[in-house]
């Protein structure tokens, strides 16, 4: 009897720590430059697919959420050292990025779009391409001994390409979904590819604080009830021009 009140004392202790942890605000950090997936609208407020996925979150885990514009370098950094709590980011889950953090359970598979002239490959001699700073693609190019030109923001991504300072561009499937509908960036008449190597696709999710471990199980737990509610959908259709899971 003596062991199953103390089994039971632990259970609601441990209860009430994960009620006052989510009672509690949670810091989130989000881009603000990734049209659009997250960018500001016109009102100037924060929005898009990644942002408003993070807000049906925290209204599923009844919790007050206040959002961090961040570079996605910085974002990591913040993330790690527990100055924030999670990164609502589409991040692929690298094995370096695991060793630093946590990640919830993915919410959905991106691919790695190839930018380019007719004829212009990947490994080109003589190639400039641009990357975000931070990023898996940017890795990946750096890996290979590519020519790079990083940017702050996904939004910046055009600009290079635009002033001739790269020729091609390493992009995710959500921002360059953005920029296919950019008049600026179809001007330039690149030609895309969805690029098959293995560390440029994958699971995407957001990132936990690894000092925050018990904020996982609740945050797929909420994802998991949007996705079954149609919330999810809903975001999806109102920002992607095609179907994401």
């Amino acid at each position: 009897m003596f062991h199953r009140m103390i089994t039971v004392l632990c259970a609601l202790f441990g209860l009430l720590a994960w009620t006052t942890s989510m009672a509690a605000d949670l810091r989130i950090a989000v881009l603000e430059n990734a049209p659009p997936m997250a960018f500001r609208g016109a009102d100037g407020q924060l929005t898009g697919f990644t942002i408003e996925i993070a807000r049906a979150l925290c209204v599923e885990l009844k919790t007050e959420c206040s959002f961090h514009p961040r570079t996605l370098n910085v974002a990591l950094d913040e993330l790690v050292a527990g100055e924030i709590d999670v990164a609502a980011i589409s991040l692929l889950e690298t094995p370096e990025r695991r060793a630093r953090f946590l990640f919830a359970k993915p919410y959905f598979r991106s691919v790695t779009l190839w930018f380019a002239r007719q004829g212009v490959v990947p490994g080109q001699r003589g190639v400039r391409v641009a990357v975000l700073s931070g990023s898996a693609q940017e890795r990946f190019a750096r890996a290979r001994s590519w020519d790079t030109v990083a940017v702050r923001t996904n939004g910046e991504l055009v600009e290079p390409l635009r002033a001739g300072i790269a020729q091609a561009a390493l992009i995710p499937m959500g921002t360059g979904v953005g920029l296919m509908q950019n008049e600026q960036f179809r001007a330039l008449g690149l030609v895309k590819m969805v690029m098959k190597d293995e560390e440029l696709g994958g699971d995407v999710a957001f990132g936990i604080a690894p000092r925050r471990p018990e904020l996982k199980a609740p945050l797929d737990g909420a994802l998991d009830r949007i996705k079954r509610n149609g919330t999810y959908d809903r975001i999806n259709s109102q920002f992607l021009p095609l179907r994401v899971d």
